[in-house]
């Protein structure tokens, strides 16, 4: 297989023109974010490849699912992912930053789902566009939080996932913005390892908190019947 193009189930992703490539990440999050609210529209924020959009268009019947990337090439390669998907005629991608779309946009979403950059370490590399992909600075968490507040409908859940030890900071912005924790998820890489992810999810309504782990591996390639339950419906070999 093409290093740049990865292969689902149900769909390809080209992914030689963004910074970040696919990862168990996305693909967690995708798979985990909740549609039980039965969705009519869908944003997804940073959205790279578009990988989480069209997980959301095979998982859901949302007729409306857009798309927000900054990035000129990866914005490009989303749009080019979208039309080469069997649901080209319900996914849009806009070319913009997050500040300007929620001030300009009157639309609200009823799922709002985003795998923001997080690496807020003080080190760059030497690519402008992985930076910019990669590091929290391009989008604040408070920012993030903010926006998706100002965009989710009253009904609406905002998913993410962040690095635990960001869990507990992330949760307390949200408050601040009347958003709280519904739903979590902790990740660990295999069952001797420190928790690694949190995926969270957010609404308006206050509900008790359904809060779960997950291990993916149980030695190196050899999954969890947990992982492979959840993601099953994208990877080919699961």
């Amino acid at each position: 297989m093409s290093k740049t193009l990865f292969k689902f189930k149900e769909f390809s992703v080209n992914q030689e023109q963004c910074a970040m490539k696919i990862g168990t990440d996305s693909v967690l999050l995708g798979a985990w974010a909740s549609i039980d609210n039965h969705p009519f529209s869908v944003l997804d924020i940073g959205a790279g490849t578009g990988i989480l959009s069209l997980m959301m268009a095979q998982r859901s019947n949302a007729e409306l699912i857009d798309a927000l990337e900054i990035d000129e090439q990866a914005y490009e390669q989303c749009v080019d992912n979208f039309e080469a998907s069997p649901w080209g005629d319900r996914l849009f991608c806009y070319h913009a930053d997050l500040a300007e779309f929620t001030e300009e946009i009157e639309d609200k979403y009823d799922l709002i789902i985003c795998n923001p950059p997080f690496y807020s370490e003080d080190y760059k590399t030497k690519s402008a566009q992985r930076d910019l992909a990669r590091f929290s600075d391009a989008m604040p968490f408070d920012h993030l939080i903010g926006s998706a507040s100002k965009l989710l409908s009253n009904n609406g859940r905002f998913s993410v996932i962040i690095p635990f030890k960001e869990e507990d900071a992330f949760i307390a912005l949200a408050s601040k913005v009347n958003l709280n924790v519904n739903k979590i998820l902790r990740v660990r890489g295999h069952a001797k390892s420190e928790l690694k992810r949190s995926l969270l999810e957010f609404s308006f309504n206050q509900s008790e908190l359904n809060s779960t782990e997950l291990t993916i591996e149980t030695a190196r390639h050899e999954y969890t019947e947990d992982y492979i339950n959840l993601t099953k419906d994208f990877y080919l070999k699961m």
